[in-house]
C-alpha cells in the first residue's frame, strides 16, 4: 500500500478505524482531480493485484473489483458497493498547491479533519477507502464488486459511459451519501443547463 506522507500520518494519528483512514491518508497523497485520475486508477489496480483480486477497467476509466464472499457467507447474493475516485479542486487564493502534482496537506483540530488551504477530496475520497478497506481486509461480508467510477465531478461521466454488464451484482450501494446516518433509498439523476447570464 502506498505510504502516507508524515504530516498526514500525525493527522490521522487515532481516527478509527485506523485502516480506513490509512487508506484516506494514502489516496490523499495521489492527485485525482477530475480528468486526472490516471494514478489513482494504476494504484488501485496494484492494490488488487496485490491481494490476488480480479479487477478490469473500462475505457471510461472505471474500476471494478471482485472481492470474494468470506467464509460460510458464499452463497449470499452479490453487492455492488460504488464510489467515484475523482475530487473537487479548490484553493484559497494564497495557496500554492498544485493539484496536479501534489498532496492534499491534512490537518488534525480537535475534533475535525481539516486542509492547508485546499479541498480535501473526502468526496469522495471516503467512499473509494471503504472499498479498499473491503479489498484488503478480512472483514464478514457476501461477495463484492467493489466499483470505481471516474470523473464524477463533472457531470457522472464514468457513471454515464458504463458499459451494461461491467458488473454482475442486482444489487448496489453507492457511498456518496450528503449526510451522516441517513440512508437513501431510491436513485438519482443529474443533468445540465447552460443560459446565458
Amino acid at each position: 500500500m502506498q505510504g502516507v506522507t508524515d504530516g498526514n500520518a500525525a493527522a490521522l494519528t487515532d481516527l478509527k478505524p485506523e485502516i480506513l483512514w490509512q487508506h484516506f491518508g494514502a489516496l490523499c497523497n495521489i492527485p485525482r482531480g477530475t480528468y486526472n485520475e490516471m494514478e489513482v486508477q494504476g494504484y488501485i489496480m496494484n492494490i488488487a493485484a496485490q491481494y490476488g483480486l480480479v479487477a478490469q477497467q473500462d475505457k471510461a476509466g472505471n474500476i471494478v473489483v471482485v472481492v470474494p464472499a468470506s467464509v460460510g457467507n458464499e452463497d449470499t447474493p452479490s453487492v455492488c458497493l460504488q464510489a467515484h475516485l475523482d475530487m473537487v479542486c479548490v484553493k484559497a487564493s494564497t495557496s500554492t498547491h498544485d493539484f496536479k502534482k501534489d498532496a492534499i496537506e491534512l490537518v488534525s483540530d480537535g475534533d475535525w479533519l481539516k486542509t492547508k488551504g485546499t479541498t480535501m477530496g473526502g468526496d469522495n475520497g471516503i467512499g473509494a477507502a471503504a472499498l479498499l478497506t473491503f479489498m484488503t481486509e478480512q472483514i464478514e461480508h457476501g461477495p463484492l464488486e467493489c466499483l470505481f467510477t471516474a470523473s464524477e465531478e463533472d457531470g457522472f461521466i464514468g457513471a454515464k459511459k458504463l458499459a451494461p454488464g461491467f458488473i454482475q451484482s442486482r444489487r448496489i450501494i453507492n457511498l456518496d451519501s450528503e449526510e451522516e446516518g441517513i440512508i437513501y433509498v431510491g436513485s438519482a439523476g443529474g443533468g445540465r443547463i447552460k443560459g446565458l447570464f
